[in-house]
Order: structure tokens, then C-alpha cells, then sequence
């Protein structure tokens, strides 16, 4: 281990790792040994959860289909984020209204609901074996502004949209999360937890059980239009489509220059712990809760499903960096939250790229007689899986495909090719003010 790995001598595991925790003993996929097809019906590129669950969608409606990955399947951060289930939409309906009106407002935020409870049935009917739960999430106030500032918004939930939400008290934060560093919080009992990379396991079985093909280390290098039907040049050859879905998110690139410019694609970082005691999981995470915080840089953080490490995951540097650098400052901020884990090793320092959009909106729709789906704004475990089902029926000509996301304006910025060269100064700006706030707090 070189010395850029060991920062502190003293928290990293002998054997740590810098792939997912999530990915530990799980076999990679077995893939069916299959030529390149030379035409089909359906292509789509990317194999994470939007391109999955839209294979399953065509490939069920009898359409031949083809899912081409430049990586391993699941490579992406299907495997690699936080496992926890939000109701995805960030902009508040005050905010949406604005924007598109009341009646297009509240449609967008109950596609987020929708979403949410869609996964479960997915799941429910798919038998995916991956650790779901309705695991609620408490979402942390870092300053007493911060938790005056929940306790309206939730009131404007519960009235609003009926949304099952409901405030504790700093007095009674401990019942729900093991600290004294926050100020109370937010409860969503609906939100949810899975194992990001056992779901994505078990959408890859059944879109293969559909019929659709699979094939890895597959890079796609062009898209043009042939006629009536699309050119799809690969790493292996070409093949013809009558329909091309584009589902690479945080991976979008020149390959596609219109979506490029219209996602920001943002690192975000994760640890696990070594094994710890039960007595102190269950005393930090008492109800098995998924945890976020108000900061503006948001941390996330969780129990394992078998409650024996804690994965804690977030924004610790202006600009994309190393795992073995993201490491000892994901446990810093882990220490600082809960200091009884100063002892507790790394065993796991991985990092996966989420998209964030200009407007806080995911996108779907077609450009260039190409379908797509992308720019979840880190929330994409429902909302990535929902927009991908969605996006396959739209393919069949059905009508239950259309959403409240279609026809909205995908906004880019002048000069911005997807380089997000703004970022490094946003993300150190707010962490700045994030401290600030949370000194100024402490200091009463």
C-alpha cells in the first residue's frame, strides 16, 4: 500500500478494497457466449438499472433486443451507490409550479411516488432477492435554521401532497440515530433500502429470462440513421435497429453530444467499515433508518442489511479524486457524526459517477429519433428504474408509457460540452458554508 493510501496509519484494513462492498461475493454475471446480432429490433446502450428495466419491457413486448455495455454489466453505479430509495424529485411543487405550472408540478412530484412504489411491486413480481425494505429515512437537520426550515416544508408535504412525513425533536433524535450532532430532523417512513448490486443482479437474470441479449465489453462508437432504421457501430461490429434507448446517466459521452451537454456528471464517494460490535450498531442506528443530512453537500449514510458495518457515502472534495484520498475524509466526517468510530477501519473506499441535470429534473424523451433517460440528480434507484420501464413501453407504441417528464425543456448552458469546470468551485464553495453554518451552530 503506497503512502497517498495511508493518510491516517490507523483506519485502513490490511486487505481494504477499493471496489463496491456491495459487489463482495458476488460472482460477476454469467453472460450467454452470443455473436453480435446484425440487425434487431431494439438496441439500447447501458446495462445499469435504466437500460435493464427497459429491456425487460421490450424484450417482453417481442421485440428482439440488445443491451450493449462497454464495461462489465453493472460496472456503473447500479452497483455502487448508497442502496437507499427517495421519492427521487428534488425541486419542491412551489418551485415546479413555477416553472410549469400547478397541474404539471403535481404531476412531476407523483411521478417520484409512483416510482417509489413501483420498485417494490418490481421487485415483489420479479422475486429479485435484494435485501428490500421500507426501511424510512431520516433526513437530518445540521443547524436549528436547517431544522425550522424542514419542519415548514414538511407541514407543506403533509398538506399539500399527503406525503407521510412527520418532525423529531433534537430531545428525541436519539431514538432515531445514535448522535448529538444534528438538530432533529425530518422522518419519511415510506422512503426504502435495498443491495443496489443483488437488484441490479436480479433485473440482469430477468431481462436475459425475456429474451433480451446481453453482451459486455461492448463499446458502442457511433449512432447514425440508416433509412428508416438506425447504424450502430461497436467495438465488434455494426448492427441495425429500428429503435436505439440511450440509458448511461453519469457515463454519457460524446457518443452522444446533445445528451452530454445536458447531464453533469458528479463522483460520488462511499466507505464501509470493518465489521463492527451489534450493541454499537444498534445504538447509532437504532430503527435501521437510511440517513441523510441538510447540508447543501449532502452525506448519506446507512447499516449494512445484516447490521454489521455502516456505508457512508458523500461529496468530500471539489473535484474528482482518488478512493484511497476520498477515504480518509469520508471517515473524518463519519467520526465527526459519531465519534465512537474513530477505531473503525475502511474495509471498502469505492466511487461511482451519478448525473446531475441544470433544472434538479430527470429527462426522458427523443432526440434524433433516439430514446432516452438520464440525469437522476443522485436519487436514481426508483426513479432510473422507473423512467427505463416507462421509456420500454414508449418503444412498444403504448400508451401508459407517456409520463410527466415528457415534452419538459432539457436545459444546457452556453460553452458547456459536459466538462463540468464550474464544479470544483460550487462544491468548495458550499462545503465552505456547510462548516460555517455548523460552527456557527455548535457555537450557540
Amino acid at each position: 500500500m503506497n503512502e497517498i493510501s495511508r493518510q491516517s496509519t490507523d483506519i485502513w484494513a490490511a486487505d481494504w478494497s477499493d471496489t463496491s462492498y456491495w459487489l463482495d461475493g458476488l460472482a460477476p454475471p454469467n453472460l450467454p457466449e452470443t455473436p453480435l446480432p446484425r440487425e434487431v429490433d431494439v438496441v439500447i446502450v447501458g446495462s445499469g438499472y435504466t437500460g435493464l428495466n427497459a429491456a425487460i419491457e421490450v424484450a417482453r413486448g417481442g421485440r428482439s433486443t440488445l443491451v450493449l455495455e462497454a464495461e462489465t454489466p453493472g460496472w456503473g453505479c447500479s452497483t455502487r451507490n448508497g442502496g437507499q430509495i427517495s421519492t427521487s424529485i428534488k425541486p419542491s411543487l412551489d418551485k415546479l409550479a413555477a416553472r410549469h405550472g400547478r397541474d404539471r408540478a403535481a404531476a412531476i412530484r407523483g411521478e417520484g411516488r409512483a416510482a417509489l412504489e413501483w420498485i417494490e411491486d418490481r421487485i415483489k413480481a420479479e422475486n429479485i432477492d435484494c435485501d428490500f425494505r421500507r426501511a424510512g429515512r431520516f433526513h437530518a437537520a445540521h443547524t436549528p435554521a436547517a431544522y425550522e426550515e424542514l419542519a415548514r416544508d414538511t407541514e407543506k408535504l403533509r398538506r399539500d401532497e399527503g406525503i407521510e412525513v412527520h418532525m423529531i425533536p433534537r430531545a428525541e433524535q436519539r431514538g432515531e440515530l445514535g448522535t448529538d450532532t444534528y438538530y432533529g430532523g425530518a422522518l419519511f417512513a415510506a422512503h426504502s433500502a435495498l443491495n443496489p448490486a443483488l437488484y441490479h443482479h436480479g433485473l440482469l437474470k430477468t431481462a436475459l429470462a425475456a429474451g433480451a441479449q446481453v453482451l459486455g465489453q461492448t463499446p458502442v462508437l457511433a449512432i447514425s440513421r440508416s433509412g428508416a432504421r438506425h447504424e450502430v457501430e461497436t467495438s465488434r461490429g455494426p448492427v441495425l435497429a429500428r429503435d436505439v434507448i440511450v440509458a448511461t446517466n453519469g457515463y454519457t459521452t460524446a457518443l452522444t453530444p446533445w445528451q452530454q451537454r445536458r447531464v453533469i456528471p458528479i463522483g460520488s464517494y462511499v466507505i464501509a467499515t470493518e465489521p463492527l460490535a451489534k450493541d454499537l450498531i444498534d445504538r447509532l442506528f437504532p430503527t435501521d433508518r437510511v440517513v441523510s443530512d441538510t447540508c447543501k453537500v449532502v452525506y448519506y449514510y446507512r447499516a449494512s442489511p445484516d447490521r454489521t458495518r455502516i456505508l457512508f457515502g458523500g461529496r468530500v472534495s471539489a473535484s474528482e479524486t482518488d478512493t484511497r484520498i476520498s477515504g480518509p475524509r469520508l471517515h473524518a466526517d463519519m467520526c465527526r457524526i459519531f465519534p465512537e468510530l474513530s477505531t473503525a477501519n475502511i474495509s471498502h473506499s469505492w466511487m461511482g459517477t451519478v448525473a446531475y441535470t441544470f433544472d434538479e429534473l430527470a429527462h426522458t424523451g427523443t432526440h434524433d429519433g433516439v430514446h432516452y433517460a438520464m440525469g437522476y440528480c443522485g436519487s436514481g434507484v426508483s426513479m432510473a428504474s422507473y423512467l427505463g420501464m416507462r421509456m420500454g413501453q414508449k418503444v412498444l407504441g403504448l400508451a401508459e408509457g407517456r409520463t410527466a417528464f415528457d415534452d419538459l425543456p432539457f436545459p444546457t448552458r452556453p460553452f458547456y460540452t459536459g466538462r463540468p469546470w464550474f464544479l470544483p468551485a460550487a462544491v468548495a464553495w458550499y462545503r465552505w458554508r456547510d462548516t460555517r453554518q455548523r460552527e456557527r451552530a455548535q457555537a450557540g
